[in-house]
């Protein structure tokens, strides 16, 4: 798609973190982007940024979850800056806590916004692109869509779900020969507010696992979907290392992050009493901005591989073991006869 010529991108969860950085790099590029959130103030920041990178704007205040509020936000959107070329859903939210201590009512937030808005983001765009057989449609995702971390299962079984979802949409499509293309991108971890907004149960204030990146890497992984539009994109060695790591070895894995991943989402500083962001935006009043305070030592560059080159190394990894195994039957089997 040419730099220069000017596209409509919708980008949910826009008002922070890497959904606004992507807005803002989206913005850069001239095209028109429609950003939807729930906090107005860190609606109105975004626009802002949106439009001094040299895009054009607009903020609708809208809760993913709503299905119906979504569908609403796609037809402002299409009023105000036409057809949809690209949908990019990035919004979630999250609990810092065990399972024994997250209630019934605050997994099921979490589903609704960090699954079901996705859900309900693809759908509106569908409802759009399928008419025009055109359109890309990008789902962010996680590492943690390949491999659980604990005290946040509620965010991991959500993007376990996002990834499910979008494998079975893009079977659909493959059989209806749609030309609207489908792209899931893993990303790493991220220098964003949400951990000082996040509901936290935790004794200690959370942090995000390292190695950090800044949310300038998501936003560059999300142009790269939407150029390209790979099946899936990894990003950064982290994200490479959890999906290999499943593939090849799941049970150490959930031993190694039965350590470095509680100690490693600790930051040793005393938990504080604060709002937090679960059912209520808290940036109706102030703008949180793009990054997070972990931003030291952040790293703002990451290799970026299509899930299937990740997935060859992981099954060759694999193979290796039983491969050396079969070879030495086979060699003892050999020198008896």
């Amino acid at each position: 798609m040419p730099e220069n010529q000017s596209r409509h991108v919708v980008i949910t969860g826009a008002s922070a973190g890497a959904g606004r950085a992507a807005a803002v790099a989206f913005g850069r590029r001239g095209w028109k982007v429609s950003l939807i959130a729930r906090g107005r103030a860190g609606l109105e920041g975004a626009r802002a940024d949106v439009n001094r990178a040299g895009g054009s704007a607009l903020a609708i205040p809208a809760d993913v979850a709503d299905a119906d509020a979504v569908e609403a936000a796609a037809m402002q959107a299409e009023n105000a800056h036409g057809p949809i070329d690209v949908w990019v859903n990035c919004a979630m939210v999250t609990v810092f806590g065990p399972v024994s201590q997250v209630t019934p009512e605050e997994f099921r937030r979490v589903t609704e916004v960090t699954y079901l808005g996705q859900v309900h983001g693809t759908m509106s765009a569908l409802r759009r692109m399928r008419s025009a057989n055109r359109g890309t449609i990008v789902n962010v995702g996680s590492a943690l869509a390949y491999h659980g971390l604990c005290l946040q299962a509620a965010y991991c079984g959500a993007k376990f779900a996002v990834r499910g979802f979008t494998e079975a949409l893009r079977s659909e499509l493959i059989h209806e020969r749609s030309r609207v293309r489908l792209s899931f991108v893993v990303l790493p971890a991220l220098d964003t507010p949400q951990f000082d907004w996040a509901r936290n149960k935790l004794l200690e204030r959370p942090r995000p696992v390292a190695p950090v990146h800044d949310p300038e890497v998501a936003a560059e992984a999300i142009l790269q979907a939407t150029r390209f539009a790979p099946r899936e994109l990894a990003v950064a060695g982290s994200s490479l290392q959890v999906m290999a790591g499943s593939a090849v070895m799941p049970g150490y894995l959930d031993r190694k992050l039965a350590g470095l991943g509680w100690s490693g989402q600790m930051t040793g500083e005393p938990a504080v009493d604060r709002p937090d962001n679960l059912f209520t935006p808290v940036d109706e009043e102030k703008d949180f901005g793009v990054r997070g305070r972990f931003g030291q030592g952040a790293r703002r560059k990451a290799a970026m591989v299509p899930a299937s080159a990740a997935r060859a190394v992981a099954t060759a990894a694999a193979a290796l073991p039983v491969g050396l195994v079969f070879a030495r039957l086979l060699l003892g089997k050999n020198r008896r006869h």
